[in-house]
């Protein structure tokens, strides 16, 4: 019996099919080459710095300190990247290859941790989980005087871990859409069981989506400072606040940048030294088709379980302590007011920014997939630093540029957006790219024969078969943008407020009862745009 193989375990066959790449047209190469241009700005910034740094700030690199920051910096990346694969991917499993109850509506809150700001999620935890918090208070009846320490490393990963691990869920199940069910089941025909045809068929084809899951939580947590701060756990980013704020000299914090960009760029090079084996496209003929729902059986309401029991760690409870602030806030008299300008301008420049992250992405996406080699290695890298970078980077090093170079625009809703692309194209773009990973080239090539262009190729077909993996991008843009801080504080026009900066606002100054509203507010309208995918998700199977 012959059975039309879709995927190649050896990846060195793969590579050999590969062997010939057609030189990129200047239509894809041009605007690659424009956004990692504009991508580097912050990168050109740091370097302008570090290049007038004195000499103590260079020695501050070889010191005993340095390491032991970046160790710290290090294991909390491995920690929160590993404990969200582990979580993310049966959670995207079970939404979208099984017959588990309720999975519709999983699906949504699973992914709606998204939306909580890592400042305001660490200060919850404290407040839920720390030293006199509210379970200690709770437990003080029966005795309990005091709860383990919660600050450290392992708050820190807790907190970073159940916030980020949407990232790699969105694009794994995004991923899982997308597979071929004639795969599995020509599998189990040749006598693979359930393990062995998940490991040896299903995994392998999902390893571009998880390594873009990854690549964006590991540098979601690189570059985190409220929740490290928060939970005293020191690593660059928070060495580089802290220059910031009281040394008058930038030069120190920009050498310590351009050490995290490097711990990027090594990041960068696993991912994809991991995308680049294999290819996760079909090659035989037939159609795909939806997937049968595989049948859990006793395991249904466990299944369940374990997906609530995430919605409740990463979502329910900083939703009840924020409730919990309002209630008491508005009982002490505190008015409860909607903040519909700062609501109005969050949906404004949020929108903006996913439109205009999603289309920048699709020139570097399609030339890193479509014609690898060192140059486009180089732009897809150069298009993730600014990922790798606190805000107040990216805002300063827009700063330095717009005051000399933009005048009529500095200070605008534009920079602002601009800053939002710089800070948040890799969810874009790791999304997308992993969605063009599946659609085979030969597809397009067939297209072209017809006589149409490239241009007319990627409108009709490609952009089609790549739709989940857009939509997602720009959905991750959309969702990360509502809660960013540092740029917005630093580049917003003036009298300009978002939700973020409310939320920031009030905390920042103990008022808890304030943060609470603008605070659930941000959570409620992040959570549209990604109940209407996984909606359109479900109707399209």
């Amino acid at each position: 019996m012959q059975i039309n193989s879709t995927q190649h375990l050896s990846p060195s066959r793969s590579t050999r099919i590969f062997a010939r790449v057609e030189s990129p047209p200047l239509i894809i190469l041009i605007p690659a080459g424009l956004v990692a241009l504009a991508m580097a700005l912050p990168l050109a910034y740091l370097i302008v710095r570090a290049f007038g740094a004195s000499s103590e700030a260079w020695e501050l690199l070889f010191r005993v300190r340095t390491a032991q920051i970046l160790g710290r910096s290090a294991l909390l990346v491995v920690t929160v990247t590993g404990a969200s694969l582990a979580i993310a991917t049966p959670l995207a499993w079970l939404t979208t290859r099984t017959d588990m109850p309720f999975r519709r509506t999983l699906s949504v809150l699973t992914a709606l941790p998204l939306v909580v700001p890592s400042y305001v999620g660490a200060f919850l935890a404290i407040s839920a989980l720390g030293p006199k918090g509210l379970l200690q208070q709770m437990l003080s009846p029966i005795g309990v005087e005091s709860l383990p320490e919660i600050y450290g490393l392992p708050g820190a990963a807790i907190t970073l871990t159940l916030l980020s691990y949407p990232y790699t869920l969105l694009t794994v199940r995004a991923a899982f859409r997308n597979l071929d069910p004639s795969l599995d089941e020509s599998a189990r025909l040749l006598g693979h069981g359930s393990w062995s045809t998940f490991f040896r068929m299903t995994l392998p084809q999902l390893k571009p989506a998880m390594a873009a899951g990854s690549l964006l939580v590991a540098l979601y947590t690189l570059s985190d400072f409220g929740a490290v701060s928060l939970m005293r756990y020191e690593t660059f980013t928070w060495a580089i606040f802290q220059q910031y704020q009281s040394a008058f000299d930038r030069s120190i914090a920009a050498v310590l940048s351009l050490v995290l960009v490097l711990f990027a760029v090594l990041i960068l090079m696993g991912d994809g030294f991991v995308a680049s084996k294999g290819r996760f496209y079909r090659t035989g003929s037939g159609s795909a088709r939806a997937t049968n729902a595989v049948r859990l059986g006793r395991w249904r309401w466990p299944a369940v379980a374990f997906c609530v029991a995430a919605v409740v760690a990463a979502l329910g409870m900083p939703t009840a302590v924020l409730g919990y602030w309002l209630v008491k806030g508005v009982s002490a008299g505190e008015p409860l007011t909607l903040v519909w300008s700062a609501t109005l301008n969050s949906l404004y420049v949020s929108l903006m920014a996913a439109v205009a992250a999603t289309v920048l992405a699709v020139p570097v996406a399609a030339l890193a997939v479509r014609h690898p080699g060192h140059l486009s290695r180089l732009f897809e890298r150069v298009s993730h630093t600014g990922y790798a970078l606190p805000g107040i980077v990216v805002a300063l090093a827009l700063v330095f540029f717009g005051s000399r170079l933009v005048q009529p625009i500095y200070q605008t809703v534009w920079v602002l957006v601009f800053a939002y692309v710089v800070l948040f194209l890799p969810a874009a773009l790791g999304s997308f790219r992993s969605s063009l990973m599946q659609v085979s080239p030969k597809i397009e090539e067939a297209a072209r024969c017809l006589g149409h262009g490239r241009i007319s190729v990627m409108l009709s077909i490609t952009a089609p078969l790549t739709r989940s993996g857009l939509l997602m991008g720009g959905a991750l843009v959309f969702l990360v943008t509502m809660k960013e801080l540092p740029a917005t504080l630093i580049l917003g026009p003036l009298g300009f407020s978002t939700l973020a900066s409310r939320i920031w606002s009030a905390s920042s100054e103990a008022f808890f009862a304030q943060a609470a509203a603008p605070a659930l507010m941000l959570i409620f309208i992040s959570s549209v745009p990604l109940a209407i995918l996984m909606i359109r998700d479900r109707s399209r199977q």
